[in-house]
């Protein structure tokens, strides 16, 4: 006869939370994150305010003749930018831990298979996540689809105007506060959407959140700084919120770092403007430029390029396809051309052969017998879909294979981009 350990894997529940579950779902969370699984009752309240239950799940283990959380798993509705400015449906994943206690038992698994056979059933087009490590969200069908890039900007070496004050494009730079922004960034991130292939949505709460309406005890708020880019029109064309140090050096003159939280322009005009800002507050000595794309104009905007420095680079927004008849319709193309694709998806969710025939004008995507020219994993698709990758690259790698002769150089001018994709938001 086999005996079961407590807390196998055969012992441990995994399912969507109830409302009194939640406290200890936070503290599973903490616990998950390394931080103090302390949770106040303001963060529980929080946390209540936008996560959906049902698409909240925890995985129950056995413990002391009762049960304990030892991990977390949530999604939640969002939409996201494709090139060409169209926007689809997609299942946003975050809060993923597995306590220390409980690894290597396939709770993850468990967790992310209902979820995506959800997300499945819903219609959504793809799922996404922040991968905090790169080699875990491979094996469920995600692939890199967006790299981050943050710039520190030596402000001294830059070149820029020391008697700079304000754009000479007859814009102008404006101060702001809290509620101004949460009245003007929501219009301004869908203009700024339509121009990013890989950025998100952003609900209400996003916006009370980041604007200061949700502090607890865990996470205290202190207000930043808001500026607020205007045109000749008087439009807003852009912001940057940032937060300054307060430092001194040993002459006791000031050095002060400003870290860029978010900057968002329309117009190139809004970008200059915005960083000229940024560089040229009094006692700023450096600029953090938070994440960017890769490809971002930041460096550019400078008199010397090099005062921009690289310090992190870095796969960012991951990918997993879902449907890939409407993830490759909904696009736009820079070329014309068909191309034959052989997708195999070990989780049975979005796999087959597909024929593509795309031009500027328009796409179609559909099932196909005819002989595949490339075959690759779903996971290679999503790093290919948002013109993140280079088919050409992938296969060098042994990623994915070349099944006709010249093929990853026709999927790369098909689906290359001429900027590449920028997700602005952790989530």
């Amino acid at each position: 006869m086999t005996t079961r350990t407590e807390g196998t894997a055969a012992d441990i529940d995994v399912r969507p939370l109830t409302e009194d579950e939640l406290p200890e779902w936070c503290r599973a969370l903490n616990t998950g994150f390394l931080r103090s699984p302390t949770v106040s009752p303001e963060s529980v309240a929080r946390r209540r305010a936008y996560v959906d239950l049902a698409r909240t799940r925890a995985a129950f283990a056995p413990a002391g003749g009762g049960t304990r959380q030892v991990a977390t798993f949530r999604s939640f509705a969002q939409e996201m930018s494709v090139p060409g400015g169209a926007s689809v449906p997609t299942d946003a994943i975050t809060n993923v831990t597995v306590s220390s206690t409980h690894r290597r038992r396939g709770l993850l698994s468990r967790m992310m298979a209902d979820d995506l056979a959800e997300a499945k059933a819903r219609g959504d087009v793809a799922a996404t996540l922040i991968a905090a490590e790169y080699r875990i969200y491979g094996r469920y069908g995600f692939g890199p689809g967006s790299t981050t890039t943050h710039w520190e900007i030596d402000v001294a070496r830059a070149g820029l105007d020391p008697r700079w004050s304000g754009p000479d494009d007859g814009g102008r730079i404006d101060l702001a506060d809290a509620e101004e922004i949460r009245k003007i960034g929501p219009e301004l991130h869908e203009r700024l959407r339509a121009r990013a292939a890989g950025a998100v949505t952003r609900d209400a709460y996003w916006w009370e959140y980041h604007t200061g309406l949700w502090p607890t005890p865990e996470d205290p708020w202190k207000d930043p700084f808001h500026a607020v880019y205007r045109n000749a029109r008087g439009e807003v064309d852009g912001l940057v919120t940032y937060r300054c140090d307060d430092h001194w050096n040993d002459a006791k003159m000031p050095g002060n770092t400003a870290t860029v939280l978010r900057l968002a322009g329309v117009t190139p005009a809004a970008e200059r403007a915005l960083w000229h800002h940024v560089c040229s507050v009094d006692w700023v000595t450096a600029v953090k430029s938070g994440g960017r794309a890769p490809d971002d104009l930041l460096p550019y905007y400078l008199p010397d390029p090099r005062a921009a420095r690289i310090v992190t680079q870095a796969d960012f927004l991951w990918v997993r396809i879902l449907d890939v008849v409407r993830a490759l319709e909904a696009r736009s193309y820079g070329a014309s051309g068909e191309l034959v694709l052989e997708v195999r998806d070990r989780a049975g969710l979005a796999g087959g052969r597909f024929e593509l025939t795309a031009a500027p004008d328009g796409a179609t995507c559909v099932p196909s017998t005819a002989s595949p020219q490339l075959t690759l994993d779903i996971s290679e698709l999503g790093s290919l879909w948002l013109g993140e990758e280079s088919a050409v690259r992938l296969a060098a790698l042994g990623r994915l294979v070349e099944e006709e002769a010249g093929a990853a150089t026709v999927a790369d001018a098909l689906l290359r981009t001429p900027r590449r994709p920028w997700c602005p938001d952790v989530f």
